[in-house]
């Protein structure tokens, strides 16, 4: 009986150690420069396994080779910890400037709107432009889903449309500098800063449903939820470009993406909001929406994905057409 609750106890330990080795290893290699982190990984899963391994097998020496195993993990944890978020880097030019607001009574001073024109996705007329919006003149919120490959994920953005047909579109991202390409995995590993865009409907929306190759399937529904409800929502944004201007934080595939970040935002306002699995798989939010009564359609509307597509609007419209009127169209 002994021997085997000292088995299954020093397989426990095993199992724990190698897994901390593991995450140590995915770590390095998101951190470490290209040119020396294979061997930097490989030179730590050795000494892990090797001392994991000789541990679990030595009866004399399993302590000592267990707190020799704990070492390297000690310091790779040390290390992660001290790896700060930068609003300093070199950004792509998309996500060269930081959001900021500035409120006096219901006027709010948007600076840093994206307003770009975008002839591909490499190909494009930079503009960063100051706006003013009138919380008393807004009067919409619309949740935009972009959909690039499964059907259960889609990148959110809230577009917010105001009496005089302005609509400011804001989309939390990941920050990405010059060298760096998307990854699910390296988004768990402090790889991207997070990153909040205000931008017009005619460059983040048109970006997306006619300017990126391949083109993004885009689909727009119509929140219902009262003036008081919007203004909040709104604010809350402004807060949280406020806090990422002075304060940096870590983009995280799971717990501070495009959904959950919002879902934060409206659990501070109301906050007997329940989580939903389909915040982490947003490519389902068109049926949570329709289950809690969202939508400012009619109940009748049963087909509201189709109802809610707007890319294949978008790709027909013509020169001096206006994108936010024309995606907005029977």
């Amino acid at each position: 009986m002994i021997f085997w609750l000292r088995l299954f106890l020093l397989g426990l330990i095993a199992i724990v150690f190698l897994l901390g080795y593991v995450l140590s290893a995915i770590a390095l290699w998101f951190h470490m420069p290209e040119i020396s982190r294979t061997y930097i990984v490989l030179g730590i899963v050795a000494i892990g396994l090797f001392l994991t391994g000789t541990a679990t097998v030595s009866k004399s020496h399993c302590v000592r080779l267990f707190g020799l195993a704990v070492i390297p993990l000690i310091s790779t944890l040390y290390w992660w910890t001290g790896i700060s978020p930068s609003n300093d880097r070199n950004w792509v030019p998309e996500l060269a400037e930081t959001l900021k607001a500035k409120q006096s009574g219901s006027i709010v001073v948007l600076k840093n709107v994206r307003n770009f024109t975008w002839r591909s996705e490499t190909d494009f007329d930079a503009a960063w432009e100051d706006w003013t919006v009138d919380l008393e003149e807004l009067e919409s919120i619309d949740a935009a889903l972009s959909h690039w490959g499964l059907h259960k994920i889609a990148h959110v953005l809230v577009s917010f449309g105001f009496t005089d047909g302005q609509h400011v579109v804001f989309s939390v991202e990941i920050r990405r500098e010059e060298f760096e390409a998307f990854s699910e995995l390296g988004g768990l590993f402090k790889q991207y800063e997070l990153s909040l865009i205000a931008a017009s409907e005619e460059d983040i929306l048109y970006l997306r449903t006619n300017a990126r190759t391949p083109k993004e399937d885009v689909y727009l529904y119509p929140i219902k939820v009262d003036a008081k409800a919007r203004q909040e929502l709104f604010l809350s944004y402004l807060r949280l470009a406020n806090k990422l201007s002075e304060k940096p934080l870590w983009y995280n595939t799971i717990t501070a993406n495009c959904t959950t970040m919002i879902y934060r935002l409206v659990r501070g306002f109301s906050p007997d909001q329940h989580f939903d699995i389909r915040f982490l798989l947003p490519g389902g939010l068109p049926e949570y929406f329709a289950e809690n009564d969202l939508l400012l359609w009619e109940p009748t509307v049963e087909d509201y994905r189709q109802k809610a597509a707007i890319s294949a609007k978008a790709q027909a419209i013509q020169p001096g057409q206006s994108y936010s009127q024309i995606i907005r169209k029977e």
